[in-house]
């Protein structure tokens, strides 16, 4: 499975102060806003385009214009923080969503909300989670775009764990991932470490 990572040094420099306990929620936000974006645009690198010509004041000039549909899935409600980004990038982007709970026991994902798009086998979704940690919930969330027809799939997320990465390696080989940093592991409670923190919590203020 093709693991991108992201090295742009402020995509690096963004995560560090996300990572950064003493980071607010009001920065924290800025902050996810701004790396997502970053990371979307090296997730759309592939994007098909087709050649156009425009008419400038002075003269023709050849240009490129999006050629292929593209479908935002975030995964709620941590993946809400990534999609205003990844819109500010591509204005007509469909958009789904699907809401997944993980069992803070078992850590075994379960959902409560789907609305997906028609047509996702035209489609080149991106399916936006911060934290790819166990797996679980990315394997749940991409079986779901499966089964609404989706072939094309790309997640991209902030932090990755290793065992997260294994998952969806095992169970979906040709989906590709692009992420800035794959930390060391997954503690007794399932949370990245280093990593973070829980996002949701620090995005929305509820720690």
């Amino acid at each position: 499975m093709p693991v991108h990572i992201v090295e742009h040094p402020l995509v690096h420099a963004t995560l560090t102060e996300l990572r950064d306990v003493t980071t607010p929620p009001e920065d924290f936000r800025r902050l996810a806003n701004r790396i997502s974006v970053l990371l979307a645009a090296e997730a759309l690198r592939d994007l098909p385009t087709d050649a156009i010509t425009v008419t400038t004041p002075l003269a023709d000039a050849p240009g490129r214009r999006i050629a292929r549909d593209v479908v935002v899935v975030p995964v709620l409600r941590a993946g809400l923080g990534m999609l205003d980004a990844v819109l500010q990038l591509v204005p007509s982007a469909r958009v789904g969503h699907i809401g997944l709970q993980r069992d803070e026991i078992t850590a075994v994902a379960s959902q409560y909300y789907a609305r997906l798009p028609s047509r996702l086998d035209r489609s080149y979704v991106l399916m936006i989670d911060p934290m790819l940690a166990t797996g679980g919930s990315a394997v749940a969330a991409i079986d779901l775009l499966r089964g609404a027809g989706a072939h094309d799939i790309h997640i991209l997320c902030i932090v990755a764990a290793p065992e997260g990465v294994a998952l969806v390696e095992q169970r979906h080989p040709d989906v590709h991932i692009y992420t800035p940093a794959v930390d060391r592991n997954l503690n007794a409670h399932k949370y990245i470490v280093p990593g973070l923190g829980d996002f949701g919590d620090r995005l929305y203020g509820t720690l």
